[in-house]
This record gives structure tokens, C-alpha cells and sequence, in this order.
């Protein structure tokens, strides 16, 4: 049986990296779907288990501020080795503190979000929210999203709301900004106006050692295969109308009187 609940969170500062971004480190402007995934099952201790991606989830929000930030990144594997008789963090060759030659940096423009106010919403099986909510509504440990200095405050679990559907004609307006996939069943989303930015979010990421999914940690390695899945969205802003080529069902969330969401159905669910 589907269930669903709408976590309302907060998050001071935030950088999900854009992975299509090379001479720079882009963000996206809200987390994609496998980031929240992890962060799901880092929460519940379900650590790379793939059933937390079946849940349906819909992204509705906005940071207050974005800016640029310069760093010097480290590259490659860091180890630890015995050098003069001391343990040291070795990279490319080089220790990475040293007072002569050290690892080599790469310096590069970092996007930084600050202030994030979203609404997460999650449909799915029953059983499997009811142990989602638990774990963020009384958390073991810090709750992070993306970084692990990226932590979140749950403000609150929603689960008294009201919903309608409604059949559009001619446009969706927007009150929060959200992701939108282009297709949808084998349909392409009736968007008429093409100014929105589109992205390639990442929907599912799966560590496999010789093809075979892992389940702990431990069993990570050099030689374990990163597989991520993609999804095309765009990314519609604040107050944003979308004019429409062809009729939508578009399903609108109350959560308040003055607090409503519409999700283009299906389109709208990651």
C-alpha cells in the first residue's frame, strides 16, 4: 500500500556538485534525487540498499543566496605512510602538509548555497515511510544532505494535507521552484515556452564490485565501479508560469491556506 509525507527542511549552506561541470564546480540549485536518497539511507542505517529508490519524491523550494567561492581542491588517493618516521597523508607522490614540496592542488570557483527553505515530498510503500519518518523525526545521528558538513534540520513531517487534481489547458503557475522531468511514459512534457535551465540530475547511484551491487562499506575499494543514473529536468523558478501546448493533470498540495504545491503528474515525481 502507497503512502506519502512532505518533509519540511532547512539547511544552512549546501553544494550539490553538478558532476557536467569540469573548469568549475556548479551546484544544483536543490538536491537531486539520489542525494536525498543517501541521506536517507545514511538516516536509516539501510546503507546502499537500492528498494529506498522506488520512492517517488517531488522537490519544491529555493536557497536565499548563492555565491562563488575559490579553493584549492586535493586530487587523487590519499593514504597514509611512514615518512622520517612519522605518519603522514600521502598524495600523488607528495605528502599533502609539508614545509618543502607538497600534493598538488587544484584551484578552482566553488558554488555555494546558503539559507535553504524545500519541501521533500515522498511516495511510496507504506512500511517503508513509516521507518523513513522515524529515523529523521528522532534522528541516531546528525542528519547531512550532499557534503557531511552539509547538515539539515527537519523542521517538520507533514501528513495532514488535503489534495485535488486539476486538468490545465494552458499554463502551470508556479509559486515554488521544482524539477520537472522533459519525459514522462514515453511523452514528452507540452512545454511551450523554452526558457527555463535544463539539467541532468542524478536519479540513482549504485557501488558495484564486478557487477555486483555492494552492501557495506568495507566492501569499497580502487577498483569498485561508481554507476550513477540520469534524469533531463528543467528547473522552473520562483513564481514561475509554464505555458502549456497540450492539457496536463497537475496535483495540487494544501498544506496551508496560503501554502499550496502543484505537481505536474508524473512530470513532476522523480
Amino acid at each position: 500500500m502507497d503512502d506519502m509525507i512532505i518533509l519540511e527542511v532547512f539547511q544552512p549552506f549546501a553544494q550539490y556538485r553538478n558532476a557536467f561541470t569540469f573548469d568549475h564546480a556548479q551546484s544544483y540549485p536543490l538536491p537531486p534525487k539520489s542525494t536525498i536518497i543517501g541521506m536517507l539511507q545514511n538516516a536509516t542505517s539501510r546503507y546502499y540498499d537500492e528498494e529506498l529508490y522506488d520512492l517517488e519524491m517531488s522537490i519544491h523550494g529555493l536557497f536565499e543566496s548563492r555565491f562563488w567561492n575559490y579553493q584549492n581542491l586535493i586530487t587523487g588517493n590519499i593514504s597514509l605512510r611512514n615518512y622520517n618516521g612519522q605518519l603522514k597523508l600521502w598524495n600523488k607522490g607528495y605528502p599533502i602538509y609539508s614545509e618543502n614540496k607538497k600534493s598538488q592542488r587544484s584551484p578552482t570557483f566553488q558554488e555555494e548555497l546558503f539559507n535553504g527553505h524545500y519541501y521533500i515530498f515522498f511516495k511510496g510503500d507504506e512500511n517503508t515511510l513509516l521507518e523513513v519518518e522515524e529515523s529523521l523525526s528522532k534522528p541516531s545521528k546528525i542528519l547531512y544532505l550532499g557534503r557531511s558538513e552539509d547538515i539539515i534540520f527537519i523542521k517538520k513531517i507533514h501528513r495532514d494535507f488535503d489534495s485535488k487534481e486539476k486538468k490545465v489547458k494552458r499554463n502551470i503557475w508556479l509559486t515554488h521552484p521544482t524539477y520537472i522531468k522533459l519525459e514522462y511514459n514515453g511523452k514528452y512534457f507540452p512545454i511551450k515556452t523554452r526558457k527555463f535551465p535544463v539539467y541532468s540530475i542524478p536519479t540513482k547511484v549504485l557501488f558495484k564490485n564486478k557487477g555486483r551491487v555492494i552492501s557495506n562499506k568495507a566492501e569499497l575499494s580502487d577498483s569498485t565501479d561508481r554507476m550513477p543514473e540520469f534524469e533531463t529536468v528543467i528547473y522552473a523558478g520562483m513564481d514561475q508560469v509554464i505555458y502549456l501546448e497540450d492539457k496536463v493533470i497537475v496535483e495540487n498540495y494544501y498544506i496551508s491556506d496560503n501554502l499550496v504545491f502543484k505537481i505536474p503528474r508524473g512530470f513532476g515525481w522523480l
